[in-house]
């Protein structure tokens, strides 16, 4: 029996089988790539194909013996369904197809998945980048969220939507995409460097004090 997030796959109820989850940055997906996992589920007869709640594709049901060739067959890197990290990036379409976007949500999206999806931080960590206050990035119960205004983006911290539930706090307003990427960036190294192991970033936010988190992320 592998640990969860070993070789990408995550042990599922019956103690037997496991589920892997192709990392599939915002949510975008090519033809091409659907008939791979369609081929996967099928030459290997897993139990299910599900839309996880990250714009994502679990393939549930394979057997460990199987997980090494799937992988293969995918061609695709693990998405980080696991761990201490930071996690697959839900974005909105934003003003590159949706009629109600303000900013570039798939540009901004994008790149802060270059950067950090995977990185090991002291707690799991998820963000929502939504081009419009609508937030169908759902950017109010990440751990940091940005939503796209006429003016530019605003970034919200200490989300979260698990046991204890959270809304997040606006930090800035009225940021380009690239000073959004700079604060992503002093947020970051703020909370890799003064984070709890297995704490999120609100109850993070909440003990060293609003004030002080924002002096320390913000020029």
């Amino acid at each position: 029996m592998i640990k969860d997030g070993e070789k990408g796959a995550v042990l599922q109820r019956d103690k037997e089988t496991y589920a892997i989850v192709p990392h599939l940055p915002l949510g975008l997906i090519t033809p091409e790539q659907l008939r791979k996992i369609a081929d996967v589920a099928d030459k290997y007869k897993t139990a299910a194909l599900k839309i996880t709640s990250a714009a994502r594709i679990a393939i549930v049901g394979l057997k460990e013996e199987d997980i090494d060739n799937a992988w293969a067959d995918l061609g695709m890197s693990p998405g980080a369904a696991v761990g201490l990290c930071v996690r697959s990036i839900k974005c909105c379409p934003g003003n590159t197809l949706c009629r109600l976007g303000q900013q570039n949500s798939l540009e901004l999206g994008t790149e802060l998945d270059k950067r950090y999806h995977g990185l090991q931080l002291p707690g799991k960590f998820k963000m929502g980048v939504s081009g419009c206050p609508n937030q169908c990035g759902e950017s109010s119960i990440k751990d940091m969220g940005f939503i796209g205004k006429a003016k530019g983006w605003t970034v919200l911290v200490g989300g979260n939507a698990a046991s204890r539930p959270r809304l997040a706090e606006v930090l800035t307003e009225n940021l380009t995409t690239e000073g959004a990427l700079q604060t992503s960036e002093n947020i970051m190294n703020y909370f890799k460097k003064k984070g709890k192991k297995g704490e999120r970033l609100g109850r993070f936010i909440d003990r060293v004090g609003f004030d002080t988190f924002r002096t320390s992320v913000l020029p």
